[in-house]
């Protein structure tokens, strides 16, 4: 994984950006990645470990009413999480991460069910993942998932 962060600081740097995290089911893994690759701190804001659902709520903006009607798992939930990481940080990506690790679902999601976005100045992009595994892989992968969009946001990578 550490490549794959590497190669999005590499994005960054040619386009002179920052990167924030908002992590759910991640738990600080996606920031703890990209800070494990030297060189880091030129363009790694910060993150931000919302695991509650209040906090997704309070600390990253997300829309009340969408948390309420949809719950925490949500596509449009993972987007507003990157926007509001992007806005809280000051960063000018924002990364995001909510879903269902397990060992059991949660609000009627289950278990795998992973979505993540990522949030530029220019774009809005998100992605949902039905992934299988122990807790353990489905949030390894998920990181790794959070990461190749990332670098296909900000790299400008598209793959056909």
């Amino acid at each position: 994984m550490t490549d794959a962060a590497a190669a999005v600081l590499r994005a960054l740097d040619g386009r002179g950006w920052s990167i924030a995290a908002a992590e759910s089911l991640t738990g600080g893994r996606v920031t703890a990645t990209l800070v494990d690759v030297p060189g880091a701190s030129a363009h790694v804001r910060g993150g931000i470990v919302a695991y509650a659902t209040d906090i997704k709520a309070t600390q990253l903006g997300v829309d009340p009413d969408l948390l309420a009607e949809r719950g925490p798992v949500d596509a449009d939930v993972a987007v507003q999480m990157a926007k509001g990481v992007r806005r809280a940080l000051q960063a000018d990506v924002g990364v995001a991460t909510t879903g269902v690790a397990g060992p059991d679902p949660q609000d009627g999601k289950p278990v795998g069910t992973v979505h993540i976005a990522v949030v530029t100045p220019d774009e809005v992009v998100s992605s949902s993942l039905e992934l299988s595994g122990t807790r353990d892989e489905i949030r390894t992968r998920t990181v790794q998932s959070v990461l190749e969009l990332a670098l296909t946001v900000v790299g400008g990578i598209r793959h056909p």
